[in-house]
């Protein structure tokens, strides 16, 4: 029953089938693991199964591991750095081989212990300092830099930036990109046009729809100081959508009185109206990268550890227009 190839009489064989299919048998992996020492388990670990941005890298990561026969155990740490601490010790007590992580932790103790005693880790999405394995990261400061260009080359000089608690490196990096295109400009940024939502009180932990209801309130504070920029640019498309909603809501009309902007390009800005305009980012591309590098890495065929960067790129729609049509 587990393809081995001990020699067995093809009657005895035969009639072994019959009675496992009569008894409605299921071969137990967990025996064969503990047999043969190996398993074809991997472990993804991820901040929000409720983010698409999310569900496209596991898509990529389910893809590739489905084609080499092995299965994944998702975790979602639901942006808690002691759940994600939590899933780690998990993964590597049920002694999975590897671990794709984009983590939100600033502390290593945990992902350095599992490590040291042989589990394989993969970081993606949020650039780890001193860690001394594969990372695969996006170019967030470049991207924040393409958005903004992308409206000064509209006309537009005041651009305010949106973002969720600056928690994660990549939302520091989107952030710098901005200001660096901002300075090349020769623009100063007043600080009332860096709104950071801030983190609700007795809400330990993060989903997806935060961020959307970020956008709305943070665009709800704009349109109250009565002081609004002539475009805007979301961290993130999530909160783009919250800011696209807000908006709508106030009958503030995208593009025509005012531009936004998002980021991560999501499935969902070909659905809003109007179509928001992003930066692309190759997740699907990541997942998949990710997989097969730990494939790699649990087979000893990987190349030397370090630094994979992916590159950005805009995704022109229907949400950004000319400064010169916004009415103020």
């Amino acid at each position: 029953m587990s393809n081995s190839k001990y020699p067995v009489r093809a009657e005895l064989a035969k009639r072994i089938r019959e009675a496992a299919d009569a008894l409605n048998y299921v071969p137990n992996s967990i025996g064969r693991q503990l047999k043969t020492n190996k398993t074809s388990t991997m472990g993804v670990i991820i901040p929000s199964i409720t983010n698409p941005f999310y569900a496209s890298v596991v898509s990529g990561i389910e893809e590739v591991a489905s084609e080499r026969g092995y299965q994944i155990l998702l975790c979602n740490s639901q942006h808690d750095p002691e759940l994600e601490d939590q899933h780690l010790n998990m993964l590597f007590e049920k002694q999975v081989r590897g671990v794709v992580l984009s983590s939100v932790s600033n502390k290593r103790e945990t992902l350095r212990k599992v490590m040291a005693n042989g589990l394989k880790v993969i970081s993606i999405d949020q650039h780890l300092a001193d860690f001394e394995a594969f990372q695969i990261n996006f170019d967030y400061r470049k991207g924040g830099r393409i958005g903004t260009r992308h409206l000064l080359d509209q006309g537009h000089r005041d651009i305010a930036y949106l973002t969720a608690p600056l928690t994660l490196t990549s939302r520091q990096q989107i952030l710098q990109g901005y200001l660096d295109e901002m300075a090349s400009a020769g623009l100063q940024v007043p600080q009332a046009r860096i709104v950071i939502a801030e983190k609700r009180r007795g809400k330990k932990r993060e989903d997806g729809s935060e961020e959307f209801e970020n956008g709305k309130r943070m665009t709800r504070q704009l349109i109250e100081s009565g002081d609004m920029p002539t475009a805007i640019f979301a961290c993130n498309d999530m909160t783009a959508f919250g800011v696209l909603n807000e908006l709508a809501s106030h009958g503030i009309q995208v593009p025509d009185q005012i531009s936004v902007i998002g980021f991560d390009n999501l499935e969902f800005t070909e659905i809003v109206s109007p179509r928001l305009t992003s930066i692309e980012q190759p997740k699907y591309e990541m997942g998949r990268l990710a997989c097969g590098m730990l494939m790699d890495w649990m087979n000893d065929a990987a190349g030397q550890t370090g630094e994979i960067m992916l590159q950005p790129r805009l995704v022109e729609r229907s949400s950004v227009g000319g400064a010169s049509s916004v009415l103020r």
